[in-house]
């Protein structure tokens, strides 16, 4: 049989909580004594108290859910994932715990099932679609977190670190316009849920779920309407997942209408470098001359001369997790605002005359 915490005791002659505190309380015993138990547990081939049983009994698991709406490769492949998620890793090593990644299922049950039985303290929202539910679920578990995407109804207290994304499109937007550019496609993940790739008409961009997408083709459009392009003379463009394949797949076709986009702006670098990538396979003679933003400011980007928005994603991470942790005792203190800054490269350039 499966020796027992009991078994030990009986067989140091003490008690069961004396046992149990050499594990978690190795302060209240002797060394002798926390030695004897533990070389008598090995002996009987004890492993130790179960860790799930223990954290009940603490109130506490040790720790944290990072939610996101993706497969789970995604965190180890997105270059502004991997940094965000290196940031918690610092902050959770900082306070003694680890990070459980809860990437969320396509289906809506699975995905609250997902939330609803993830063992840890507290969660920080990462990328999720359309966070309220989850909120809703992680609010009815009595658990605290951390979002990353600015909610127009968030109250008071809750806790948020991100940027103002729609002010930091609006600059890349406005630097594009300002090089002359009017015929324009914009470029997003999953814009809308179960929309195919490729162009899609919205009546405007309040239908879009996701805060994040929303905020940033929001500041978009709004440096084009300064300049008198409306929301429906822009070509939105969605994209089944952020990859480099699938951005280039669903923005090819652009290029062989009779009135090309003259410059494309995309939702992430990952985006923009399938512009590229779909720019480049093209024959030397008929390879238009596009102009391309991206977001985030990963790694790449630079190499590929490509203009974006800075954003930073370690910075970020670490602070989320470290709200989650050490929450201020000042509600205000939870609400942080990242600065951003518009980086011109090479990807960018006036209208190309005809």
């Amino acid at each position: 049989m499966k020796p027992t915490l009991q078994a030990v005791a009986d067989a140091v002659g003490v008690s069961r909580s004396t046992v149990s505190n050499a594990y978690s309380r190795p302060d209240q015993l002797s060394v002798a004594l926390r030695e004897r138990i533990l070389e008598a547990a090995q002996q009987l081939g004890y492993p130790g108290p179960n860790p799930t049983a223990r954290s009940l009994r603490r109130g506490f698991v040790g720790s944290i859910g990072v939610l996101f709406t993706s497969q789970l490769s995604y965190a180890f492949t997105d270059p502004f994932a991997v940094r965000f998620l290196a940031g918690v890793g610092v902050a959770a090593e900082r306070h003694g715990t680890s990070m459980l990644l809860v990437p969320l299922p396509p289906a809506v049950t699975d995905a609250r099932r997902a939330v609803e039985n993830a063992a840890v303290d507290g969660f920080c929202v990462y990328c999720v679609a359309d966070e309220e539910w989850a909120l809703d679920v992680i609010r009815q578990r009595g658990l605290p977190f951390v979002s990353t995407a600015s909610r127009d109804n968030a109250g008071a207290d809750e806790r948020f670190v991100g940027i103002d994304e729609r002010a930091a499109a609006h600059s890349a937007a406005a630097h594009v316009a300002g090089l002359g550019h009017r015929r324009v496609a914009l470029l997003a993940d999953s814009v809308l849920p179960d929309a195919p790739a490729g162009p899609l008409t919205l009546a405007g961009v309040d239908q879009v779920p996701h805060p994040t997408t929303r905020g940033r083709l929001t500041g978009f459009a709004d440096a084009f309407a300064e300049v008198g392009v409306g929301w429906a003379e822009l070509t939105l463009v969605n994209v089944l997942g952020n990859s480099r394949r699938a951005a280039a797949e669903a923005i090819a076709g652009l290029f062989d209408q009779p009135a090309p986009p003259t410059a494309v702006l995309a939702g992430s670098d990952v985006l923009a470098l399938g512009v590229l990538d779909a720019l480049a396979a093209r024959p030397a003679h008929d390879r238009p001359t596009v102009s391309v933003t991206g977001f985030d400011d990963v790694p790449e980007a630079a190499a590929a001369g490509l203009t974006t928005v800075r954003q930073p994603a370690e910075e970020k991470g670490r602070i989320a997790a470290e709200l989650l942790l050490d929450p201020p005792a000042d509600a205000a203190a939870g609400h942080v605002l990242l600065p951003t800054a518009l980086v011109v490269r090479a990807s960018t350039g006036p209208v190309p005359r005809s």
